[in-house]
């Protein structure tokens, strides 16, 4: 665990970015590899009624592992999406709580 949940990607550009982005995570972070979850979520932004492109959106759920590696974490995802031609990224962290979180049944 982290999870990273991607919106406004497609999933074949999040493929391409999906293994460089986890080595470098891997080292920030300082977790094994196989801990980490990527998802491409399937969303449509809607305006005014009609379909709109939108930036890519990246919501982290993780353990909190303080601010230097939080912001360390922001940039290495934003490096990694502008890569794949995008402008703008925004992400956000969601601070799990080791009690609440269960694995087969167990809270960590």
């Amino acid at each position: 665990m982290p999870q990273f949940l991607i919106k406004g990607m497609k999933v074949k550009e999040v493929q391409n970015i999906s293994t460089q982005l986890v080595n470098e995570l891997e080292e920030i972070i300082g977790c094994p590899r196989d801990y980490f979850r990527i998802e491409c979520v399937d969303s449509t932004v809607i305006k005014d009624g009609n379909i709109v492109s939108g930036c890519p959106m990246v919501q982290v759920n993780w353990f909190d592992r303080g601010q230097e590696i939080q912001d360390k974490v922001a940039v290495c995802i934003t490096d990694n999406i502008k890569r794949a031609g995008y402008e703008q990224v925004e992400i956000f962290f969601i601070l799990l709580e080791r009690n609440k979180y269960y694995e087969d049944g167990l809270h960590l």
